[in-house]
């Protein structure tokens, strides 16, 4: 009954960030339904989560140099409703638009700041934390980034007191 109403998915995505001269850039992306966000995608049948993360990065930015942070994984939960193309394509297929995801978003270093958006994007930005958390829409995001932020404070303190 549940599946029926709703559908279940889940999206990996990325904080992405990149470091020069000591600071750190966030990218955001700006998606064309007026909000701004991370890159994030659906997670295709099979996939692991890191074999998604990449396989998205690369889509809607080009960026295929990157590490990933293992110590940082959060989990974002939310409903919405399909509009547009999305809901169009949902109920050609049966499906329904109405959709529970479960988003999991890692930390990951971009090793340069290139980037090739993908047509679905209207543009991208390298934003400092202040100005990310402005730029971002939705309070879930702003939630991750202070969570990335200080992830990134603490393995920076943690590798200059190694040297």
């Amino acid at each position: 009954m549940f599946n029926n109403v709703f559908a279940l998915e889940k999206s990996v995505g990325a904080v992405v960030f990149h470091r020069e001269n000591n600071q750190i850039k966030y990218l955001l992306l700006d998606h064309r339904e007026d909000y701004w966000n991370f890159p994030k995608g659906h997670m295709e049948i099979g996939e692991t989560d890191e074999e998604t993360l990449r396989r998205e990065i690369e889509e809607e930015t080009g960026i295929t140099e990157l590490q990933i942070l293992p110590s940082f994984k959060r989990r974002a939960f939310y409903f919405y409703r399909a509009k547009g193309k999305e809901k169009a394509k949902r109920k050609e297929a049966g499906r329904t638009w109405n959709i529970f995801k479960m988003a999991v978003f890692y930390l990951v270093e971009a090793q340069n700041q290139t980037v090739h958006i993908s047509s679905e994007h209207a543009g991208f930005a390298w934003l400092n934390f202040t100005e990310a958390l402005e730029k971002l829409t939705y309070p879930t995001s702003r939630k991750i980034l202070r969570q990335a932020q200080a992830e990134l404070e603490k393995f920076f303190a943690k590798k200059e007191s190694l040297s």
